[in-house]
């Protein structure tokens, strides 16, 4: 693992939130591996990058229009924990953000999110391979 690996990650997670905030599906789903599993915060699951662009472009032409993700590198809310597997293989949880909607003026707590991800490098890039989407929980002890 060189010393630019971890800001590699960090990158790959800005250029997903920038994909995210500009509505823009193809982008979005560029920085998955053609293989991925995606799972939404309910449940939802999509395998392979074609899916993922096809639900994404569903939900930035609509429901998600204009919202805002707030929980990646680059984001004012971001917080993340980055663990290497393996040189070529990074698990990264981040937590406090989640998707703004549009016309809100701040991210509500229902709408927190706390995501794992798992990046694999292949050639100096990193692609995300797994994505899990997790509501907070608010009640009970915090950990």
């Amino acid at each position: 693992m060189s010393a630019t690996t971890p800001g590699l990650v960090d990158d790959t997670l800005a250029r997903m939130a920038a994909a995210w905030n500009a509505g823009d599906a193809a982008a979005y789903a560029s920085l998955f591996t053609a293989d991925a599993t995606y799972v939404a915060f309910n449940g939802q699951m999509m395998r392979g990058r074609t899916a993922i662009e096809d639900g994404h472009r569903w939900l930035f032409e609509g429901p998600l229009r204009s919202s805002r993700m707030t929980h990646a590198a680059g984001t004012a809310a971001a917080e993340h924990h980055i663990r290497f597997i393996r040189p070529d293989v990074a698990l990264v949880h981040t937590a406090g953000g989640g998707v703004q909607l549009a016309g809100t003026a701040e991210l509500t707590p229902d709408r927190e999110s706390v995501v794992s991800l798992v990046l694999v490098e292949d050639g100096g890039s990193w692609q995300i391979a797994a994505f899990q989407n997790t509501r907070r929980q608010h009640a009970g002890p915090k950990p």
